[in-house]
């Protein structure tokens, strides 16, 4: 027997595989693959430098798949260690231009954030975080991502450890593919 492969393709390049579920047009420029570097700080640990690859990825139905994985660098750019990891989805929301994101991450936290995409920009916060046993406390982030000059910027601000929202992550990354 002949393995046909997986028949419902995923795809981060609109130039192929499936259309674009209708639903997604306003989130049509962050689809792709992202890489660049950024800023990871807050009141409990200090600030460094980081790596990342993000990826949004569709396969005809109304959500965007997301990934992300990020890792520590040294002044000169070189890799360190892995850091952080995180998969999700991105949906419509009920409300026009409203968006609804799910995020989980292997440190035992699962988010999900409600927001709206307005143009180039997206703005999300947590409705709910839940945490295993073992699992840092976090209890609210909010995120803002933007396509500025071509590229994808973010920040996010995290409440976690018993502190307010502080800054945590800021980022700036270059299409590579899509």
């Amino acid at each position: 027997m002949t393995d046909p492969g997986y028949p419902y393709p995923e795809t981060d390049d609109l130039r192929t595989g499936p259309d674009l579920h209708p639903a997604l047009l306003p989130l049509l420029p962050f689809v792709g693959r992202w890489r660049g570097t950024g800023k990871v700080g807050y009141p409990t640990i200090t600030d460094r430098d980081y790596a990342q690859e993000v990826r949004f990825s569709h396969d005809g139905r109304p959500f965007l798949a997301y990934e992300s994985r990020a890792w520590l660098i040294d002044d000169g750019g070189r890799p360190v260690k892995p850091s952080a990891r995180e998969v999700g989805w991105w949906r419509p929301g009920a409300a026009d231009g409203g968006l609804e994101v799910l995020l989980v991450h292997p440190t035992g936290i699962a988010e999900v954030y409600v927001g709206n995409v307005s143009g180039l920009r997206v703005e999300i916060v947590t409705d709910a975080v839940l945490r295993t046993t073992t699992a840092k406390e976090v209890t609210a982030m909010k995120r803002l991502y933007g396509i500025v000059d071509g590229d994808l910027m973010y920040a996010a601000d995290m409440a976690a450890v018993g502190r307010g929202l502080h800054p945590h992550l800021s980022a700036r990354l270059v299409r590579v593919a899509g």
